[in-house]
């Protein structure tokens, strides 16, 4: 006799919580494991007055966003295609966008 898929489904339902479960146990452990190591690089960035992390790897004006010229995504025309991906997933600063909605 074949199971039921209502059988089926509360399995794989019980496995992924049971998983879900063991994730957060071991995050919850690694956490504590890691504190000193995160206290360290955190003293690390300090010393080395490091600012900003670098998001994503593919285009100068997505990698630091606090450091980006604000023409350049616009470098080879004002009404050109995103070349990047990451693009699409970064908004533009938001004094541009109050400044836009001020004059207009």
């Amino acid at each position: 006799m074949a199971a039921r898929h209502s059988s089926t489904y509360l399995a794989v339902t019980g496995g992924l919580l049971s998983l879900l479960v063991v994730l957060v146990v071991h995050a919850h452990y690694g956490e504590k494991a890691a504190g000193p190591a995160l206290a360290g690089m955190a003293r690390l960035v300090g010393s080395l007055e490091l600012t900003d992390l670098c998001l994503f790897t593919e285009a100068s004006y997505t990698r630091h966003l606090a450091m980006t010229d604000l023409t350049t995504p616009f470098q080879d025309s004002p009404f050109a295609f995103e070349h990047f991906p990451t693009g699409a997933l970064v908004s533009p600063p938001e004094q541009i966008v109050r400044d836009h909605v001020q004059r207009h």
